[in-house]
């Protein structure tokens, strides 16, 4: 699987955490070879316990891989969404029933995720990942792309008819060709893990409070995911809590639907962003998942948009004829096919943030008001299950 010395190939994926690695895989299934370029060591992602919120669609595409079967087992379904505002009556609530699946969602640690991933790219001879490589410099001209990468202390460059840039933590500003637009909240997101008196059953919560949002996902038999957002200097002070007085002041935020809150786990937090690529002015080179657009956690949809632009552009390269892999109509068709999903990811996440943490006068009594009315409205409920499942 690890070929360090292979110097040409016609697709190479930068980036080999969970899109660019779904991305080699579907394109594996399908015979087409690819070199994945990742700088962390094999296996150092699989004690991570960072919390991932799978849609139902999401879930989809990795049963297309074949690792649906062994995931399962470590997946906690989310089989219904509450959705209330605090010191407010209004609230929506979403069955998964209701729509004919499953579940709505899944919560799954990146860990299992990268595991499950990395066991079955090694069983595809047409990936040739190569771990410990660190991407330096990414080039592109009219004919090719070129990423020169370190690897055991030596420098190596492979050429590419199409390059796909998946590492979501990687600056875009020395690609040329490549613009990012961002949208600064002035907020951080607290993420944990916490343990409630009560069973979950099955019941993720979204919380909307004056000073941001926050989500619960059931995690486990009786552990929840929390994402607590607000603004930094309201969320920085959490981290330095003792775990009582932090889990007090937790349970005034959310309520009692749970019961107590008995115990968290370590603390984290992270400025929130909007961003996206805003112009893509290249060929043989594209930008996905959380490279290409970066969305506040409210709704838990950034990692699906990531997977589902793997998705696309697999299929978008089944279907190129080798002499035009890379070419600017290829990569224009599939940006068209992508540009309505990621639009309303954006402008849903970005709607959510400003209207439930907004505090300016008569906003609580409309928001609670909405929030009612949307919990009668059973066909725009059904397009907004629609929309997180699936990007329909």
């Amino acid at each position: 699987m690890q070929d360090a010395l292979k110097n040409t190939g016609n697709i190479v994926i930068v980036g080999g955490g969970p899109v660019g690695a779904v991305l080699a895989l579907l394109l594996a299934k399908q015979g087409i070879a690819c070199t994945v370029l990742e700088a962390r060591k094999q296996g150092a992602a699989f004690t991570e316990s960072r919390a991932l919120a799978l849609s139902f669609g999401s879930r989809r595409i990795l049963e297309r891989l074949g690792i649906w079967p062994q995931l399962s087992p470590r997946a906690t379904a989310i089989n219904t969404i509450h959705v209330s505002q605090k010191g407010s009556i209004g609230r929506s609530v979403l069955h998964a029933h209701d729509y004919q699946q499953e579940a709505l969602g899944y919560v799954l640690s990146y860990g299992a995720l990268s595991e499950a991933l990395d066991t079955a790219l090694a069983e595809q001879p047409e990936v040739n990942f190569i771990f410990e490589a660190s991407a330096e410099t990414i080039t592109h001209n009219t004919t090719q792309a070129s990423v020169t990468y370190s690897h055991q202390n030596q420098s190596h460059t492979l050429d590419s008819t199409l390059l796909v840039l998946a590492d979501g933590g990687r600056s875009l500003d020395e690609i040329a060709g490549l613009t990012r637009e961002t949208k600064e909240y002035g907020h951080d997101a607290l993420i944990t893990k916490v343990r409630a008196e009560l069973p979950h059953n099955n019941i993720a919560y979204e919380r909307f409070t004056t000073n941001g949002p926050m989500a619960l996902l059931p995690n486990g038999e009786r552990d929840f995911s929390l994402v607590w957002t607000g603004r930094k200097d309201l969320i920085e002070p959490l981290l330095t809590l003792s775990d009582d007085a932090f889990l007090a002041q937790f349970h005034a935020q959310f309520g009692d639907r749970v019961g107590r809150f008995l115990s968290v786990e370590k603390r984290m937090c992270f400025p929130l962003r909007l961003s996206q690529l805003k112009t893509s002015n290249t060929q043989h080179l594209v930008v996905i998942g959380n490279a290409a657009q970066t969305m506040h956690p409210v709704a838990g949809q950034g990692f699906n948009v990531g997977l589902r632009d793997a998705g696309a552009l697999a299929k978008q390269i089944a279907i190129t004829p080798v002499l035009e892999l890379g070419s600017s109509e290829m990569l224009a068709t599939y940006q068209t096919s992508r540009k309505t999903d990621t639009r309303n990811g954006l402008l849903f996440t970005d709607f959510l943030v400003n209207i439930f943490s907004n505090d300016i006068l008569g906003m609580p009594a409309l928001r609670s008001t909405g929030l009612g009315l949307f919990d009668l409205l059973k066909p725009v409920k059904k397009h907004l299950v629609s929309k997180m499942s699936f990007g329909k």
